[in-house]
């Protein structure tokens, strides 16, 4: 019909008798397009394979399992480059999906239409029903894999703890778009507008501007909430997933459009860095404004070097990443956490080089420093212990807490280094020590042999009331350290044989060698309280956190 028209309208002018004819030929062909866009979008919307979703989800495991594997190439390709990638180094092609949306006859049909569409001078409304109808069928099936859209004013007026369950939801997508669904247009589009790359260029890159910038509105929203530490690792799935899934883009989309959506993807990221360097640093807000001043009863853990250590065993998880954030997207210091007075040099400044000697990169050197003002608040909370073995107790029950976690997380482990475990293993048996001497070691001055004997003789109104304090001291040591905390069973341990390894040897050389000077029954009884295995089975007893 269209040939038909354009062969008659070279060779009949409107104006003769058969003018006419051109005009009813005219009208015909009007009516034909209209039916052919018609059957265009319907075609579009209602003859897709019903299996399409149910392939589309077994396709994706594939891709995730891909993307998997590329993580840290691109991340090392990422570092290395400018925002544009390389156009001598023509990213390696995305492999095609391996499942279709349409059977071949439909796509065969639909081809047919598309050409005498675009022959019949129709080129703009074939382009804008496809695209109208893909962008519906794709944010369909988009919301089918449990996908809401949400613009950035929505999500900015949304609870934290929505967006968060959100963001889990958010990552599937943008993976399962990015590795899935746009490769999957891509192949379409080139099917069917084979014959007009120019065309297929130009719906492929409206497609994709449309589809990622909604994407985008939605890590855009977030980085731009209310910051806190708990959101962390929340913001650092969502980087991930931005610099992971941008292989498929160079593949996908002509130069221009994967140069642009690249950029506009980079500044998110950015954002969303950012944004996460921030939150790392407010720790250190977080432990200067822990200012309790009741001690935590029986010298336990304080909660707050619970939170600090599992905070950042958890973040060296994540330790390839953050190092990546830091030294692509740190900017100048803020005054608000991280300046200090030039007369208040902290003593992190030392660890700013590793145990080789090396310059620490940001993060690790902003982990450091964390830890640093930790044990510094861990020591002025010390403080708030009137006694004074009661405070050592909580020092080396911190001190060993940091330790177990530093110890037991290697990636922690590797930025720490050896030489600080060194050091803060001696600073726990220095308060080990002087734990023992302000406890035990005044228990054993109730038993020392200075004034028991005159002229080589036993006094024993002495030998009695050296018993007798040894016992009260006693006493008085068991009601009150049975009540203290070690919840580290290896330091509990530890101070266990310590303890009895100087007490019992010293009591049982005094019980032995003065027991006998007591009379027999009501004074053996009133004065010996304790066997020395009595005193092992108490000390025993010892930092089980029992209330009298």
């Amino acid at each position: 019909m269209t040939k038909l028209y354009k062969d008659l309208s070279a060779h009949i002018k409107p104006e003769s008798k058969q003018g006419t004819l051109i005009n009813r030929i005219s009208a015909i062909q009007h009516q034909t397009m209209c039916y052919l866009e018609e059957e265009f979008r319907y075609i579009l919307e209602e003859s897709r394979n019903e299996e399409t979703d149910q392939i589309q989800e077994a396709v994706q495991e594939v891709a995730d399992a891909a993307a998997k594997q590329d993580a840290d190439a691109a991340a090392k390709e990422d570092a290395d480059q400018s925002t544009e990638p390389c156009e001598d180094n023509e990213p390696p092609a995305a492999e095609d999906p391996k499942f279709e949306e349409y059977s071949g006859n439909v796509l065969v049909n639909i081809t047919k239409i598309a050409d005498e569409l675009i022959a019949g001078g129709h080129e703009l409304e074939c382009c804008e029903i496809y695209m109208i109808t893909r962008r519906h069928v794709l944010g369909e099936t988009l919301k089918n894999i449990g996908y809401e859209k949400i613009s950035i004013e929505e999500a900015q007026k949304t609870p934290w703890e929505s967006l968060e369950r959100d963001i889990p939801s958010w990552i599937q997508t943008f993976k399962q778009c990015a590795n899935v669904h746009l490769p999957a247009e891509r192949k379409l589009v080139q099917t069917i507008f084979s014959g007009y790359s120019s065309l297929s260029d130009s719906i492929i890159t409206n497609l994709a501007r449309c589809l990622f910038l909604q994407f985008l509105d939605f890590p855009e929203a977030v980085a731009f909430c209310k910051l806190t530490p708990e959101k962390l690792f929340k913001f650092l799935d969502m980087y991930e997933a931005l610099r992971d899934n941008l292989s498929p883009i160079d593949s996908v989309f002509p130069k221009e459009c994967a140069r642009d959506l690249r950029k506009e993807i980079k500044a998110c990221r950015c954002r969303i860095g950012e944004a996460t360097i921030s939150i790392f640093c407010d720790l250190e807000n977080a432990i200067k404004s822990d200012t309790g001043k009741i001690p935590v009863p029986g010298g336990a853990v304080h909660p707050l070097t619970r939170y600090i250590m599992n905070y950042l065993k958890y973040a060296c998880e994540y330790k390839d990443t953050i190092e990546q954030v830091f030294k692509d997207h740190s900017k100048i210091e803020r005054a608000d956490s991280t300046s200090r007075p030039r007369n208040n040099v902290s003593r992190s400044e030392k660890y700013k080089k590793n145990d080789a000697g090396e310059d620490r990169p940001p993060f690790q050197a902003q982990l450091m420093r964390i830890i640093d003002l930790l044990e510094q608040s861990i020591d002025s909370k010390s403080m708030l212990y009137k006694d004074v073995p009661l405070s050592c107790i909580f020092m080396m029950n911190n001190g060993s807490y940091m330790l177990q976690k530093i110890k037991g997380t290697p990636e922690l482990y590797e930025v720490v280094g050896d030489n600080w475990c060194r050091s803060r293993s001696f600073d726990v048996r220095n308060y080990h020590k002087v734990y023992q001497r302000e406890t035990w070691l005044k228990l054993l001055g109730c038993i020392s042999n200075q004034g028991l004997t005159v002229k080589g003789k036993v006094v024993k109104p002495v030998l009695k009331e050296k018993f007798k304090n040894f016992n009260a001291m006693f006493d008085e040591i068991y009601r009150t350290q049975s009540t203290w905390v070690v919840s580290d069973k290896q330091l509990q341990s530890e101070l266990r044989v310590s303890i009895a390894s100087v007490v019992i040897p010293a009591y049982r050389s005094f019980l032995g060698r003065y027991a006998g000077y007591l009379d027999p029954g009501r004074q053996t009884e009133k004065y010996i309280k304790y066997q020395p295995d009595d005193i092992e089975t108490y000390i025993d007893e010892l930092f089980d956190g029992r209330k009298n």
